[in-house]
């Protein structure tokens, strides 16, 4: 791969991976139209440097959230160990999820269950549909239907403290049907946390921060197979995944900025325009 390729691939992972267009569906377009990759093994391998860019993206971005779930976490961990030995001397019984960092821990791990599980059920169909054009280009036009819901959801007012596990169960189900290319992950889980009655920026938050563990498990799958496939490393798909997770940084600003006026529209519109071009160049480049 050259460095030019991975260069605007790594923008284009950074800038779609946040914006409501789906990354994976124009990875899928921009690698079957223009032929980028030595082979489908290497292109998986470079994929989840790229996905390892947006982590690190989102990571800057709310590390103070980030930081404070991580110690909530194990004080969760703390607080079981301490009941469960307490029944046994007698302690009284401390309630554990007692914060709003605390349920927000417990939304994004009840969330991850149907993301993960969907995950393993769609992964060969993933696959095959990032094999081609047209199938990310149907896809598209469907997340478009979905920004345009988006973009009429009424105003919800639900923070952590506020949602509930069943809206977790929704959101973590909508992002494990979005690992299909064209799917957009991040217009998908924003407008199902916009019907769910979420605030808006803490849908945003949300939908951001429930995608580390999802992709970090995505990773570790992926790296077993392409462990086995004997893919080849390049030096370059490291500076890909520089690009995306500094253009990543900055689409998570751009977002946090759209999302206050709730202008989806736009993106349904491009989306809309972005999949009739995939399917037409589908048939069009051979």
């Amino acid at each position: 791969m050259s460095i030019i390729g991975a260069v605007l691939m790594g923008l284009l992972q950074g800038l779609t991976e946040f914006l409501p267009v789906s990354s994976s569906g124009h990875l899928a377009i921009f690698q079957n139209l223009f032929h980028i990759g030595n082979g489908v093994e290497d292109l998986f391998l470079f994929d989840i440097l790229l996905h390892v860019g947006t982590l690190i993206a989102i990571f800057l971005a709310f590390y103070k959230d980030i930081f404070k779930m991580i110690i909530e976490g194990f004080a969760i961990i703390f607080d079981l160990i301490r009941n469960i030995f307490g029944k046994i001397t007698g302690k009284k019984w401390r309630r554990v999820i007692r914060t709003g960092y605390r349920k927000f821990v417990m939304l994004i791990i009840v969330s991850t269950i149907p993301t993960g599980v969907i995950g393993v059920l769609l992964k060969d169909l993933v696959k095959d549909c990032s094999s081609t054009a047209i199938m990310p280009g149907i896809f598209l036009l469907i997340t478009a239907c979905i920004l345009f819901i988006a973009d009429r959801a009424p105003e919800g007012q639900k923070t952590p403290k506020d949602a509930s596990y069943t809206d977790a169960l929704i959101i973590g189900t909508s992002q494990g049907i979005a690992t299909l290319p064209g799917i957009s992950r991040s217009g998908t889980t924003i407008t199902m946390g916009l019907v769910c009655g979420f605030d808006k920026k803490f849908a945003v938050k949300y939908s951001f921060i429930m995608s580390v563990p999802a992709v970090l498990g995505a990773a570790v799958l992926e790296i077993k197979d392409v462990a086995e496939s004997g893919a080849h490393f390049e030096p370059v798909y490291l500076l890909g995944m520089l690009v995306a997770a500094i253009s990543g940084y900055f689409a998570i600003k751009v977002m946090l900025e759209v999302v206050k006026n709730k202008r989806y529209i736009f993106f349904s519109i491009y989306c809309l325009l972005a999949g009739i071009v995939a399917i037409a160049g589908s048939f069009i480049v051979k």
